[in-house]
């Protein structure tokens, strides 16, 4: 452990421990106190954690110690603070022996200005969490205060399982709540999700940043608005001296663990693979202070800086003859000189080296959006690849445009989404793009103010037409629409008032009493109008109901061109009444339509349909009842129909037929 801390009461009486000697407390926790110490034996100062008696009568308290002891006793690795000697006081209380550190941790220390110590600082540590992550254990608390050294300076990983108290460094709210681990936890861990290693991964790219900078990624006053940045806030940008590491940082800090480095192998060859694209970096840079602005001067300075880039090449590559082991710079390999149009031949030699995996990302994003292929399937759409091109090159002018093209075909989806009554496919594509906003810093851009706007304007656009249909249901799904996506700008209040003043039966229909199958009276509102294409359609969507085959007369033509209610033989609208539905289709739109509405709604019964024989608007249909005919494998139908002069007649319930739709009757 490390050195003494300040601050620490030495009032209580040390311990008492066979084969050691107590000299004072160095840090104290919430379950344990840690003493310094002598083993006397060996004669080599130690550091000795003892667990608190009350923490001894609690029993995850103690179940927690056991398992940290267990945890780093199975652990030998060089960078893994080990453990020397397990055992109880004389009190009884568990404790164990490690080495003392006295030279610190990690936190005490300023890397700013030592970028290579702050890399073998991180190799170091990635080292002992891929050997720790390989056998199971996550730390769980990777921070600053946690990286400790030895008199070598040999960096060493300490408190698995279990962290000290906060509060002893520069960490400390003002109202004394320390914010360390927070301050360095992956948003998947402040959930409280089951995390795994790529939460340590997380955590040291922000240990990484800090090193780099001297601050943290993130700031807050408080350990809940730290943990809040984590989750939601965009990945800052670097200083501009620090920018070759900016798309590492992108992601490693990136809110999802799917999208971050898998392991700490692969982490590794990243920070060294940046390492080896800095002398490129360097001399781009220069080469850009050292341009010059007369027009004269570009042919010569063209091929000036031509021999300056193979020079550093040569050199690059010389140095390497001397480093075998090092892996190859695979950023590097794959790279050629961006196409330009510019007059200027420095302005193609100066732009920054395209990488294929980022244009293998962007051409995939241009391919699957153009597909239409936005959210899903999992392994092949544009929402991901268009944040892997982003966490590649967050700069690349060409990643811009790729996250504007993505917010507009979601956009487009969305208002399409909304038009069809299609509300959960809705919510999930502006989740979607909520998250791209978030995680890429474009939640306040041009394209997605266009984006809510658009989705504003199209749930608008759908309770006007509600309302001009009477549609009582589809105002209400409107509306509860509405409040789920809850977008900046609200219903239009015209509109809304409009509906509010709409009766709650149907405008034209007529209300019967009629006596039911049980003998007692009930009321009965009709429906004005049979059930439309656009209303079943978002019935057959939201279930998935296969389609029923339609055909009048049985023929040849059902096996070479079936039909069914999208295509039943003859051109349809919208808003016409849907035909080619059984009987069966209709009674499950019927109890559909009842859970969607509340209201109980069915078929209505022949008695019924005589009573409103009166409403003659869609003499060139039949209507289906509920009625059965002869057996209940057959129903009745009502009213005369383009194909038929019979008022009555008796079909089956399994076929759908041209000219038959249906209506319904709510029960009041």
């Amino acid at each position: 452990m490390s050195g003494p801390a300040s601050n620490i009461d030495n009032a209580s009486p040390l311990p008492e421990i066979t084969g050691f000697h107590l000299h004072k407390v160095i840090n104290h926790g919430g379950m344990s106190t840690v003493y310094l110490g002598n083993q006397i034996a060996l004669s080599r100062e130690v550091a000795i954690k003892v667990m608190l008696p009350l923490a001894l009568a609690d029993e995850v308290s103690r179940r927690r110690f056991e398992n940290e002891v267990r945890t780093i006793a199975r652990l030998e690795h060089p960078n893994i603070v080990t453990i020397h000697e397990v055992g109880r006081t004389r009190e009884g209380l568990p404790y164990y022996a490690m080495p003392y550190l006295p030279r610190g941790h990690l936190g005490q220390r300023d890397l700013s200005k030592d970028e290579p110590r702050a890399v073998e600082v991180a190799l170091t540590l990635l080292s002992a969490l891929d050997y720790a992550h390989a056998r199971g254990v996550v730390h769980r608390d990777v921070k600053a205060e946690n990286v400790l050294f030895d008199d070598g300076e040999r960096v060493l990983l300490a408190d698995f399982g279990i962290a000290l108290r906060r509060g002893f460094g520069p960490r400390v709210t003002a109202a004394g709540l320390a914010v360390g681990s927070t301050a360095y936890m992956a948003p998947e861990q402040a959930r409280g999700e089951d995390v795994d290693g790529r939460a340590d991964l997380y955590s040291l790219g922000v240990l990484l940043w800090e090193m780099l900078t001297s601050r943290l990624p993130f700031e807050a006053a408080d350990a809940l608005s730290m943990a809040v940045m984590h989750a939601q806030d965009p990945i800052p940008k670097l200083p501009q001296h620090l920018h070759h590491w900016q798309r590492f940082m992108n992601r490693a800090l990136t809110k999802q663990a799917a999208h971050r480095f898998q392991d700490a192998a692969q982490m590794a060859n990243a920070i060294r693979a940046v390492q080896q694209r800095k002398p490129w970096t360097a001399a781009l840079e220069a080469f850009e202070r050292l341009r010059p602005s007369r027009r004269w001067a570009t042919p010569m300075w063209a091929a000036l800086a031509v021999a300056a880039v193979t020079l550093v090449v040569l050199g690059f590559s010389i140095g390497r003859d001397d480093d075998s082991d090092a892996p190859a710079p695979t950023e590097l390999v794959a790279t050629a000189p961006t196409a330009t149009t510019t007059d200027d031949p420095t302005d193609a030699m100066l732009q920054p080296l395209p990488e294929a995996p980022l244009q293998r990302a962007l051409d995939d994003a241009r391919q699957q959006i153009a597909r239409g292929r936005l959210t899903e399937p999992d392994d092949a759409n544009a929402f991901d690849s268009v944040l892997l091109a982003w966490h590649t090159d967050s700069t690349h002018p060409d990643v811009s445009k790729a996250i504007d093209d993505l917010t507009l075909a979601l956009s487009t989806q969305i208002v399409r989404s909304v038009r069809e009554g299609k509300g959960q496919r809705a919510r999930d594509l502006l989740t979607h793009a909520n998250n791209l906003g978030e995680q890429t810093g474009t939640a306040s851009s041009p394209a997605q103010a266009d984006l809510r706007m658009q989705a504003s304007k199209a749930l608008d656009t759908r309770l006007e037409q509600a309302v001009r249909r009477r549609d009582k249901a589809d105002v209400q799904s409107t509306t509860a629409l509405a409040g789920q996506l809850d977008l900046p700008r609200k219903l239009d209040p015209g509109l809304l008032a409009k509906a509010k003043a709409m009766p709650t039966g149907f405008a034209r229909g007529a209300t019967i009493d009629v006596t039911s199958q049980a003998s007692a009276k009930v009321s009965a509102t009709m429906t004005p109008r049979p059930v439309s294409r656009r209303e079943y359609a978002r019935f057959a969507a939201s279930n998935g109901r296969t389609p029923t085959l339609c055909r009048e007369r049985a023929s040849l033509l059902r096996v070479i061109d079936p039909r069914d209610w999208q295509k039943p033989g003859f051109r349809q609208e919208e808003n016409d009444p849907v035909v080619c539905i059984s009987l069966e289709d209709a009674q499950a739109y019927a109890q559909w339509y009842s859970a969607q509405t509340g209201r109980r709604y069915r078929l209505p019964s022949a008695e019924e349909a005589a009573h409103l024989r009166s409403d003659t608007s869609n003499r060139a249909l039949s209507m289906w009842l509920r009625d059965c005919g002869s057996n209940c494998q057959q129903r009745q139908v009502a009213g005369e129909s383009w194909r038929s002069r019979q008022d009555q007649r008796t079909l089956l319930a399994e076929r759908g037929y041209d000219d038959v739709g249906f209506r319904l009757v709510r029960e009041r």
